[in-house]
């Protein structure tokens, strides 16, 4: 194959074991694409909670001191689920399941693959890319 070393199949590694890692990859990026999305709720309710001190003194400056006031006691600082803000939803997911997910990528990659990543994307690049032509090259 064209491929480096780093992304050639170790012997005796089985078509299977690769589509089970490649799998397991694809699944930790979908992980990592949630966990994006995790980091955006944090910004995205915190950004939301400071505009709240704005809102606050409109309600003041518009005469509406007992909205003002409700929206301060119950709504600004509140936890999003009991007990946590988003930064802890953060800090739980990234230390529990998201650390999981990653060591038993890495686990199964050491394990079964002499830690090689990405097996099943360099071959599947080796199959579908035309041989000699420029901008297919094989390794950079």
């Amino acid at each position: 194959m064209g491929s480096d070393a780093q992304h050639r199949r170790p012997d005796g590694v089985s078509e299977a074991t690769v589509e089970a890692l490649g799998k397991l990859s694809e699944a930790l990026e979908t992980v990592e694409r949630a966990r994006g999305r995790l980091y955006d709720l944090h910004q995205l309710v915190g950004h939301a909670d400071l505009m709240l001190d704005e809102v606050v003194q409109r309600f003041r400056d518009a005469g509406h001191a007992k909205l003002a006031e409700r929206i301060q006691t119950e709504l600004v600082g509140r936890n999003v689920i009991a007990g946590r803000w988003t930064f802890q939803l953060v800090e739980e997911f990234d230390d529990g399941y998201y650390a999981l997910f990653k060591e038993l990528d890495r686990t199964a990659r050491d394990d079964l693959a002499q830690g090689r990543r990405h097996l099943f994307e360099a071959e599947m690049k080796e199959r579908r890319r035309t041989h000699g032509r420029s901008g297919h090259e094989a390794t950079p």
